[in-house]
């Protein structure tokens, strides 16, 4: 079932790009100039992941729209939606702890648990946003990346897996051309079909791996719950990976949190290791994509890669800069314990109200 679902959500994939393509260079370059502007482009990721309420559907669109055929989104575009799709799925976790509401102690310890990885994502975005846009330093060190991975991009080797993917479109696009006359109607088509592709099989996918694995990753989170920080980082790579979703792994810590069977300091590594291991489905997406464009798709996956590695090494050494996301999220989960409408507030303002803010002024 695993194989059947990451068969279809590559097909979903190269389908995304190929409806862009039918969309024509006007459309495309409508929505690619918004972009240009980097707190739009960190606009978009962060509303695109929280309406679907997973990082992995935006990145893995992202991906599609970097190596489509024609007249692909701009690798520069495309960073700061990657950097707003990391910030997206922490909403998440933050939802999971309204569970908790009716109790005040456990509300407190599930609501600091789950913010410590929204301000860990926003203080990422804060150091390597401006970082990116005086340097260029995610764009270069991703591209260093595929030159040297060479034949793997897909750009001069003729995957076979690339060629089942296609011949599995196939029936798709002329039943679509059949049906629809307009070529930038058949493109519509294709881009809603191959979105919810995406999006359903990745749901499929989250359900069969947790359900495969659930009680194994319980056991590898309590065994580990007071080990150290470098370990719990490990373990979040590791469970996220099995389970295809960070929103998960993260959201399993709330219980736990809220029950008081860990601190926010032993769950804030595990929720850092999830960062990273949710981008394996962007490197998988980029196995999808072929053509002259090829390259840049895993380009962008590394660049997802990069960034959460980048943010971790930055932050983690440094104790004193380690506690900050977890020092601001206690003092927030006591200020939402004392007015508990605060939390909505907080995750209303945070994850719509700021983008959107951000959108005004960058007019």
């Amino acid at each position: 079932m695993v194989l059947v679902l990451l068969f279809l959500f590559l097909v979903g994939i190269k389908g995304l790009g190929d409806g862009f393509k039918l969309l024509g260079r006007d459309v495309t370059d409508t929505f690619f100039r918004a972009t240009d502007n980097p707190f739009v482009a960190l606009m978009v990721g962060i509303l695109a992941t929280t309406l679907v309420q997973s990082s992995s559907v935006s990145t893995s669109m992202i991906v599609g729209l970097v190596a489509s055929p024609e007249n692909p989104l701009p690798i520069a575009n495309a960073i700061p939606m990657i950097m707003g799709a990391n910030i997206g799925t922490t909403v998440t976790n933050t939802i999971v702890s309204i569970a908790h509401m009716g109790r005040r102690e456990d509300f407190r310890r599930a609501f600091a648990v789950a913010t410590c990885h929204d301000f860990f994502n926003y203080m990422a975005v804060a150091i390597f946003l401006p970082l990116e846009l005086a340097t260029g330093y995610l764009q270069r060190a991703s591209a260093a990346l595929v030159g040297r991975l060479g034949n793997v991009s897909g750009v001069d080797y003729d995957s076979p897996i690339k060629g089942a993917v296609k011949t599995a479109l196939g029936p798709v696009k002329e039943m679509v051309e059949a049906l629809i006359a307009s070529g930038q109607g058949q493109g519509v088509a294709l881009i809603v079909f191959s979105g919810g592709l995406i999006f359903t099989t990745l749901y499929f996918l989250v359900r069969v791996m947790r359900s495969a694995v659930a009680t194994r990753v319980e056991v590898y989170i309590n065994r580990f719950l007071g080990g150290s920080v470098g370990l719990g980082i490990v373990v979040g790579i590791f469970v996220t990976v099995m389970v295809q979703s960070s929103s998960i792994t993260t959201a399993l810590l709330v219980p736990l949190a809220g029950a008081g069977l860990l601190t926010t300091a032993q769950a804030f590594p595990i929720t850092v290791g999830a960062n990273i291991g949710t981008t394996v489905t962007a490197l998988l997406a980029s196995l999808a994509v072929s053509g002259a464009n090829a390259a840049a798709g895993l380009q962008i996956a590394l660049v997802h890669l990069l960034f959460n590695l980048s943010a971790t090494l930055t932050i983690f050494p440094i104790k004193a800069v380690r506690y900050l996301p977890i020092r601001a999220a206690e003092t927030l989960a006591r200020v939402a314990t004392r007015s508990r409408p605060f939390a909505i507030v907080y995750i209303i303002l945070l994850f719509y109200g700021l983008p959107a803010l951000m959108a005004y002024f960058s007019r």
